[in-house]
């Protein structure tokens, strides 16, 4: 159940990083709350999950999640360049979290 929480909080991370570009520098109402809401229920759920993970594994896999989820979908949706070296890059994210969550990740 943890590790759900972490996903989810990742996701919510991945809102948080595209609600603040829209927002604009705070200009734009509903992205700044957006960005608010997401931050809150992605700090919120990652606290929950900590309390059964070690906190570096959780928190590659959170910042892993928010990091190439952002990416991907600002290459996706935003118009943010697509690059090899951004890809492979991005695969190394994946392979470093992957590497750290086989490592050991409860207490």
């Amino acid at each position: 159940m943890a590790w759900v929480l972490v996903v989810v909080a990742g996701l919510f991370e991945v809102a948080m990083a595209l609600c603040l570009k829209q927002s604009k520098g705070f200009t734009e109402p509903l992205p700044a709350l957006g960005f608010l809401g997401s931050a809150a229920i992605s700090f919120g759920l990652l606290n929950l999950a900590l309390r059964k993970l070690e906190v570096g594994t959780a928190y590659a896999v959170w910042v892993g999640i928010g990091a190439v989820g952002t990416a991907a979908l600002g290459m996706l949706l935003m118009g943010d360049r697509v690059t090899p070296l951004k890809l492979g890059a991005l695969a190394l994210i994946v392979v470093g979290v992957i590497g750290l969550n086989l490592a050991g990740s409860t207490h």
